[in-house]
């Protein structure tokens, strides 16, 4: 925690489309230096928030604050700190790479060659391209090497494929549905679902809460008191079961019953958005 103002700051955030709302009272909060994580499935109301932070779509009401501004209000003061990665990527296609960094760089007060060269390298991109001949993830690539390179305050990224790890980081804004791919990047993250955030956590103390336990038995342990717990599988002689904030209880009832195996590890942060957002598995 720092006595900056936080990166991003969204206080009951609703935007609605006709008679939908793709935002519902949505409450988040990103501090300075932090990576964290937006989760949700497609369609959860994800993009929509981003387009709210970034002045494309104006809140059908609520406050969104970025660095403590307004982005409807000082949209050049909060563009000039934050770099912003669509989902979906487009240049002009009669442009090589080497012109479309430079066409990026001119907008900028700063511009990191070293780390433009270094990421060029990296992702093994020809600089003598034109655009229009790149992949999908070349294209993404690109765009991010246009992100990192300005070194702003905030980058948001929106659907990112790859590419976190040579980030200098500042405030990061991960928005995904595909978790797995910045587990070690993450620190902070809100599950969002039908356009409400269902948890906001810490990562590690998401991990700490949340377990998976599993324990075998010599013979049928019978009926065994399981509340609080969410079953994964069970055998006649074998159970799997996550728990959420009361493994040690859970632990203890099991240990009564003389389990020949009795594990327990904490789930990963795509664990835990499936056993949220799943409709018979939410614990949270």
């Amino acid at each position: 925690m720092t006595n900056e103002a936080p990166a991003i700051e969204i206080r009951n955030l609703v935007r609605r489309y006709g008679r939908t709302d793709a935002v519902n009272g949505l409450d988040l909060r990103v501090e300075p230096g932090r990576c964290y994580g937006f989760f949700g499935r497609n369609g959860a109301g994800k993009t929509t928030t981003i387009k709210c932070l970034l002045n494309l779509l104006r809140p059908t009401s609520g406050e969104v604050r970025v660095f403590g501004l307004d982005p409807a209000k000082d949209e050049v003061a909060v563009k000039s700190r934050v770099a912003y990665v669509p989902d979906h990527v487009a240049f002009y296609p009669w442009m090589t790479v080497r012109a479309t960094l430079d066409y990026f760089a001119s907008f900028r007060a700063r511009w990191n060659r070293d780390t433009e060269r270094m990421l060029v390298d990296q992702f093994r991109l020809d600089p003598r391209q034109k655009t229009s001949h790149l992949s999908k993830g070349q294209r993404t690539q690109v765009a991010l090497i246009t992100a990192v390179c300005a070194e702003p305050d905030l980058l948001v990224l929106d659907e990112p494929t790859s590419g976190l790890d040579p980030i200098v980081r500042r405030a990061v804004f991960v928005s995904t549905h595909l978790i797995s791919e910045f587990e070690g990047l993450i620190d902070d993250f809100t599950i969002i679902d039908g356009g409400r955030a269902v948890l906001s956590l810490a990562a590690d103390a998401a991990r700490a809460r949340y377990q998976k336990i599993y324990a075998r038995f010599g013979s049928e342990p019978g009926a065994i008191d399981l509340a609080g717990a969410r079953v994964l599988r069970r055998g006649p002689r074998d159970i799997e079961v996550v728990v959420n904030g009361n493994a040690a209880a859970v632990m203890e009832r099991l240990k009564g019953r003389a389990p020949e195996a009795l594990t327990m590890e904490a789930l990963t942060l795509e664990e835990i958005f499936m056993a949220t957002v799943e409709p018979q598995g939410a614990i949270a």
